[in-house]
This record gives structure tokens, sequence and C-alpha cells, in this order.
């Protein structure tokens, strides 16, 4: 499968050409050292899939721009963000800190997972093997072995039969590995990169964590808690949430900043065992009591990495002072800096860390990048003779990222009055303006979309050309 990627970028023409592995989902790909006006990114593939994830899971990896700390401009100027938020404002609205030692606990059930047979009886020299050919780095205390196949994993008959309806025949390389350590009720740290099928990973054992509980009571908060740092990503993971979950009537509800509390806050009041959240909205409710979090014993963290970068690290710390100490904890994160080893390492216990491939953030190796130089005066020829050629192919898509909300602007409008069926998305578009651009590239087939660089994870789109 061949893909090409071009970006044109404000100090030249960034040309970049990708050679992606057939079984590999579409990614996209933003370079930051190059600070552009606007920069294209085209990709044309097959998908063949070997595992569920690949697009579906959406943002798994990428670059976000570090924001200040508590400058509360996420909201205004990031692309589909939580709702920024300052410091004084975080100050002014303090949760009660909950006293553990004198709260009741709803007695607690983390551990499920029983090697299957073919799981005990595979080699060491077999699993390292795996590892080896997968770059795939397990640390921690008895970290459960690897599984190959679904079967291994024993999840209950209702995760099997959707699995098998949606067409997927083997786990994903983070799933392999995730799947028994958090079935098995430990806390873990996945770095993984773009398109690696993460949200399954956690979704699939949050389902059988539920399962496993006291059901809910009326005024409950949730069981398990997934923050994101966006809300189109938190979308994204309710889509999943929801594929998997109605079979057995659990409930999931979406709640970020950007939309009308109002149906957010009934959603939450009649009781949901999955709340997906952005951190600044849940802080919200949480203060106005419209649900709390003692029932909570799985909690995810999402892209945690951007989450930190965005300024939400006194969020996180607040709701997580709000779940009971005996939670289980997965942290998901593209990169492992300082900030997010320090947030692990005081949050977690005892926890096993997975790394697919290198740790530190760097270019896809299955990306072959070319870098062509061009003069200001020329971008928007280049650009012009940049998409006519893309669109040679029939079915094309285009994205195109911008580094300003007025940027993006003018790309459409000056792509539009070129002929080119053009949408755009940034920062001051509407949730419901979100969800029609988004959703009207999905089925153009020859559609461009123009974001700013934040977009450039989490936008969790299918593979950018199908193939019939």
């Amino acid at each position: 499968m061949n893909s090409l990627l071009r970006q044109i970028c404000s100090r030249g023409a960034l040309v970049q050409k990708l050679r992606l592995p057939v079984q590999s989902a579409s990614s996209t790909f933003w370079l930051p050292s190059l600070t552009s006006n606007f920069c294209t990114l085209y990709i044309r593939s097959e998908n063949q899939r070997g595992g569920y994830g690949g697009g579906r899971s959406g943002g798994d990896s990428g670059i976000a721009r570090r924001n200040d700390r508590f400058n509360g401009r996420v909201e205004k100027n990031g692309y589909g963000g939580a709702g920024g938020r300052s410091k004084n404002s975080l100050d002014e609205q303090q949760l009660k800190r909950i006293n553990w030692s004198q709260e009741q606990l709803t007695p607690l059930r983390k551990n499920f997972y029983k090697p299957s047979s073919s799981v005990t009886a595979r080699s060491r020299a077999d699993i390292e093997s795996f590892h080896q050919k997968h770059e795939i780095t397990v640390r921690g205390r008895d970290a459960p072995s690897t599984v190959f196949e679904f079967n291994e994993v024993g999840f209950p008959s209702y995760i099997s039969t959707e699995l098998s309806r949606q067409g997927f025949k083997q786990p994903t390389v983070i799933q392999a590995q995730a799947w028994p350590i958090a079935m098995s009720g430990r806390d873990l740290v996945g770095i993984a990169q773009t398109g690696s099928g993460k949200t399954l990973a956690y979704i699939l054992p949050a389902l059988v964590h539920i399962t496993y509980q006291e059901k809910l009571q009326r005024g409950d908060g949730p069981i398990a808690l997934v923050l994101a740092p966006t809300r189109e990503l938190a979308q994204q993971i309710q889509t999943v949430a929801t594929e998997f979950g109605k079979r057995i009537g659990i409930r999931n509800t979406c709640v970020f900043g950007g939309a009308p509390k109002r149906p957010q806050q009934n959603d939450l009041q009649r009781g949901s065992e999955i709340v997906i959240a952005t951190p600044g909205r849940l802080i919200d409710f949480l203060q106005q009591e419209t649900t709390n979090l003692k029932r909570c014993s799985y909690l995810v963290l999402d892209e945690a990495d951007r989450m930190l970068d965005m300024g939400f690290e006194p969020q996180i710390r607040k709701i997580i002072e709000q779940i009971r100490p005996d939670r289980q904890v997965l942290m998901w994160s593209a990169t492992w800096p300082k900030e997010v080893k320090n947030l692990a390492e005081e949050f977690l216990n005892d926890y096993v860390q997975i790394n697919i491939g290198s740790m530190n953030l760097s270019a896809n190796q299955n990306i072959l990048q070319i870098v062509d130089v061009c003069e200001e005066r020329e971008k928007d020829a280049k650009l012009i003779t940049l998409l006519t050629e893309i669109q040679s192919d029939r079915e094309s898509k285009a994205i195109i990222f911008g580094e300003t909300k007025k940027k993006v602007d003018d790309i459409k409008y000056f792509l539009m009055k070129n002929n080119f069926r053009a949408v755009a998305i940034h920062g001051d578009k509407s949730q419901r303006e979100r969800d029609f651009v988004l959703n009207k590239f999905r089925q153009d087939r020859q559609g461009i979309l123009i974001a700013t660089d934040v977009a450039s994870r989490g936008l969790g789109l299918p593979p950018l050309v199908s193939t019939s």
C-alpha cells in the first residue's frame, strides 16, 4: 500500500512520501520543527484489518503544542479543547477532600484473568520473539504473558461475538500485551504510536470490570471513568463503549466543554456505568454535586501527555483525589516525558509499563520523508498543483493543517474559489458545526479538510481512501 503525505509550510514546501505496511491504518503526521502557516496532509491507503483499533480508536499519538499552565486558552485557541480554566478559577472551586479511611467502600473485585492453556504452554522463546518482532518492552513485577489470539483473553461471549461481527481476527500488538494486565486488575502505563488500538485495550476490560461490581444505586456515580483531552476524542471513545456495551446494558455518558450542560447533567443524574469526560467539564459537575466518583474503581487517562501539555494536571489531580485509593488506573500516552512519569509514580501502584517502539516522540519509521524547499510566493500555486495531482485519483482525501484559525478560514475560501470542495474546523466552530464538518469530510471521497495544528491527533478518521 502506498501513501503520500505532503506538507507546505510558510518557510517552504515540505513534501513527505509515506510507505505504510498493508496491515496498518492510515495515520496523520505533523512536524513541529517547522512553524507553518499551513501544511497539507495527503494519505492514500488500502485498509486491511489485522486487529481492532486501527483508525477507529482515534488520536493514539501525534503532537500537541504545549500551552502555558493555567493560561485559560485551551478552549478558545485549541481544536476541540475541553475548556480552558485559569488557576484562580480552579482554586475558587475547591472540591471537598474525601477521608477514605472513614468511607464505607463497596466491595471491589479487580482480577478476572485466567490464562488459557495455550498461553501457559507458550515457550519463553516464542514470547521473546514476538516482543522483538514488534518492539515490545514490558517493565514491572510479574507481568502477565502476552496473548496471541482473542480466545486466549477469556472475554465473555458478548465481547467475542461483537469482535467477530466486526470482522477482527487478531489483537493488535498493544492489545495483546495490555489485555492480560488490565484483566488481572493491575495498574498499567501504555506507550504506543497512532493506530495502536488502545481504545479497545482499555474499554473491553472496563466492561468486564463493571459486570463484576455491585449494580449502581440511585445517586451513584460511574464505575469506570475515562479522561480525555478533547471533546472529539471523548466522543470517539464513547462510540466504541456503546458498540460493545449495549449488548449487556452498560450505559455511558460523555461530558465535555463547548456544549450545553443540561443534557449532560441529565445523563449523569440518570446514572451511567461509564463516564467519558474532559477534565474541566467533569470538575464543574463534581463541584455542583451533579455526580460523584465514590463508586469509581476503574480510571483511564487517555493521551496523558497531551492533557498535561494542555495544562490539565491540576484538574487531573483534583479528580483522582475523588476516587477510592484501591482503584485500578490505566494511563495511555504517545510519549514518556518527565511530567507523565511523575504522575504515574504518584498515582499508580505497582504498575506494569508497556512500550511499543521508542518512548521518545519521533517520526514514524515507516515514513520516507522528502523535503522540497520553495519560496513564499510559490506556495499558492504549488498548493493548487499538489491538490490537483492528489485528486487525479478519484478516491483521495487531503488534510491541510493551518497555524491559526484565520489562516484555516483563508485557505478554505482560497480553495473554494479554485473549485475545490473544502471544509474547515477550528476552535471557534460550535459542536454542531464540528460534527457536520467531520461527517461531511468522511463521506466525501475527494474531500479536503483544513484544521488547526492541534487537530494533528484525536481526529479519529477512518482510512482516507476506502477500498471496494
